[in-house]
C-alpha cells in the first residue's frame, strides 16, 4: 500500500493538491495552504525526483501522500524539542496529505505509521513534523498518535505569510 512515488503518479499527486486547496477556498477545511504557493504540482514533482516522496495507494489510486527525509527546516531552530537528538538520527515527516475525497478510512494514521517504521528502518529514533496551528484535525491526529507539540513559531513558510508553525516531535523505544 505504501511506496516511493514515481513521475508517472504526478498528476494523482497534483490532483489531491488540488481538492484540498478547493475544500479550503470552499471553507470546508483550515489547512492553512495557498493554491498556486504551496504545496503545487512542482512541490511533488521535485520531491519525486530526488526520492523522497511517498504515496498510500488503494486499488492503483493514490489517496495520500508525504515527503519523508531528515531535513528539518530553520524554523526548527525556534522549537523547544524535549530531545538533544543527533541530526543523524532524526526523521521529518513534510507535508502529510489525504485526498478529501478519501478522509476518515484511517490513510493518514497509516501513513504515520508507516513514517515511524520507516524511520526505524534508517537509524532514526527521533521523529518530527510540523503542522498549521489552523489545521486542528491534523494536530488532534498527531496527539492522538503519541506526538508532542513542543512549540509554535511565527514566520513565513513555503511561501505563506504569518504562519504559526507548530511544531511535533515523538522519540521511538
Amino acid at each position: 500500500m505504501f511506496r516511493q512515488a514515481l513521475p508517472c503518479d504526478l498528476d494523482q499527486i497534483a490532483a489531491i493538491y488540488d481538492h484540498i486547496h478547493t475544500e479550503e477556498e470552499a471553507g470546508r477545511t483550515s489547512i492553512g495552504w495557498v493554491r498556486g504557493v504551496y504545496p503545487t504540482r512542482q512541490t511533488a514533482q521535485d520531491a519525486i525526483q530526488i526520492g523522497e516522496l511517498f504515496v498510500a495507494e488503494e486499488d492503483g489510486v493514490i489517496v495520500a501522500t508525504a515527503k519523508l527525509n531528515q531535513e528539518q527546516v530553520p524554523e526548527y531552530t525556534q522549537a523547544a524539542w524535549t530531545a538533544d537528538a543527533p541530526s543523524a538520527e532524526v526523521m521529518v515527516l513534510h507535508t502529510l496529505v489525504v485526498d478529501p475525497q478519501c478522509k476518515g478510512k484511517g490513510y493518514g494514521s497509516q501513513f504515520v505509521a508507516f513514517y515511524e517504521d520507516y524511520a526505524r528502518e534508517h537509524g532514526c529514533r527521533y521523529l518530527r513534523m510540523d503542522t498549521n496551528a489552523r489545521n486542528t484535525k491534523a494536530r488532534t491526529l498527531y496527539a492522538r498518535l503519541g506526538y508532542t507539540e513542543v512549540g509554535i513559531v511565527s514566520c513565513d513558510f513555503n511561501g505563506i505569510s504569518g504562519v504559526h508553525l507548530v511544531c511535533l516531535e515523538k522519540t521511538l523505544p
